[in-house]
């Protein structure tokens, strides 16, 4: 089992994502992973997917 490195991550939520500390601590770890970008399951949009995006999706022009 890994262990927080609770300081880090304090940091990590405080200074990068402007966290409030009680912000900071109401949080559970997926939600502040997932604030990080860090959770390993959002991935970028690869263009072919974005290009059926919009594809399928068209901005309306008048």
């Amino acid at each position: 089992m890994s262990r927080f490195d609770w300081g880090l991550l304090l940091q990590a939520g405080v200074r990068g994502a402007g966290l409030r500390p009680a912000e900071f601590w109401a949080l559970t770890p997926a939600e502040l992973m997932l604030i990080l970008g860090t959770d390993g399951a959002a991935r970028p949009m690869a263009r072919d997917a974005l290009a059926a995006l919009e594809a399928a999706f068209p901005d309306k022009t008048e």
